[in-house]
């Protein structure tokens, strides 16, 4: 267990590597609920929102969600999130730990100037619990009360998980099917304790931030705080989908506008190793030398058994194939520029 974000979090169970199987062939239980969740309600909400997100919330019916930032007036991360749609007037933020007092504040101050849109930090309300993994719809069919299966991809909708009223989406942050489920937090023990007692034929295993940070690392996930911050624009992140470029009034579109206009200088990169040595967050990217970009997040993945990594390099040296040199303790090693994804889950 580790403090995080004001929590104790628990890094690992029963061991990094084999949760991650279990995740990937399997299932894999987190609690999350650590997670902030921010509401944005009224007339005003849907013009709160598109003005402080860079998607297309308009876009979402009642029952879906997107994945989207919150922006500076640079166009960097104040955090990336999911919104979600409850319903023609009502959203749900749900953002990073260690943002979620930062992100209300931020939230709250430029929906003021909407008007008509009230913001709750809900986060207490909430206890929030993931099943990940190829055999999630089947862990959680017989403890539902409706049709799980008929969930789409970043939809949600509403039943009962062990006799708790839940909110359950499909979606999640590990490159493989799954749901997450939001649910008031006296019920957390009994919903939790149901997915696993369900899943425990199918090999079901609870996990902890360790292979969460593996899991979504293989799936080309950005981590806030290690590959995105207030110093990084969704461009230089590689996350141009997120950006809904007609919009007009959004904080920070203008900026982004003009750095797609004039071409980004720095580029984040998916790598793997060629030589032996696992890159970390901090490791300094080498050409020639001289230090060109940093190593945002590297592991040695336990189901692709690759040392693999994400670097900010420079755009030049961002095309997949290019060979790079990362300072390992002092020891150079050299890595080669790949696409991302690492991983991609086989279609159902």
């Amino acid at each position: 267990m580790v403090p995080y974000a004001g929590w104790e979090m628990p890094v690992e169970y029963s061991g990094i590597t084999a949760e991650h199987l279990a995740v990937r062939r399997a299932a894999g239980l987190f609690d999350v609920s650590h997670m902030g969740e921010i509401e944005i309600a009224g007339k005003g909400a849907l013009t709160a929102v598109q003005r402080l997100t860079s998607n297309d919330a308009s876009r979402l019916q009642q029952g879906q969600a997107q994945y989207s930032a919150l922006l500076t007036p640079d166009g960097a991360f104040i955090d990336d999130l999911m919104v979600y749609r409850l319903g023609p007037n009502h959203f749900l933020l749900v953002v990073n730990a260690a943002n979620t007092a930062k992100d209300h504040a931020w939230v709250a101050e430029h929906a003021k100037q909407v008007g008509d849109a009230a913001v709750v930090n809900s986060s207490s309300r909430y206890a929030l619990i993931a099943i990940q993994g190829p055999a999630a719809v089947e862990i959680l069919a017989p403890v539902a009360t409706i049709d799980v299966g008929a969930i789409p991809a970043f939809g949600f909708s509403y039943g009962e998980v062990a006799n708790a009223r839940a909110l359950i989406a499909r979606t999640g942050y590990t490159g493989e099917d799954g749901f997450e489920l939001y649910f008031p937090p006296v019920m957390a023990d009994r919903v939790w304790q149901a997915l696993l007692e369900s899943g425990q034929p199918a090999g079901i295993l609870p996990c902890g931030l360790g292979a969460r940070d593996t899991l979504r690392l293989e799936a080309g996930m950005r981590l806030y705080d290690n590959d995105i911050d207030e110093t990084t624009t969704v461009l230089e992140a590689g996350l141009a989908g997120i950006i809904a470029w007609h919009k007009k009034d959004t904080i920070g579109l203008e900026t982004l506008r003009a750095q797609k206009a004039a071409g980004v200088e720095r580029r984040l990169v998916g790598f793997e190793m060629v030589d032996r040595g696992i890159a970390r967050q901090g490791c300094s990217v080498v050409r020639e030398g001289q230090p060109v970009g940093r190593v945002t997040s590297g592991t040695q993945t336990p189901y692709l058994k690759k040392a693999i990594g994400m670097a900010y390099v420079p755009t030049t040296l961002a095309a997949p194939g290019t060979t790079l040199q990362i300072d390992i303790r002092g020891k150079v090693a050299g890595a080669v520029v790949v696409k991302m994804p690492f991983y991609s889950r086989e279609p159902h």
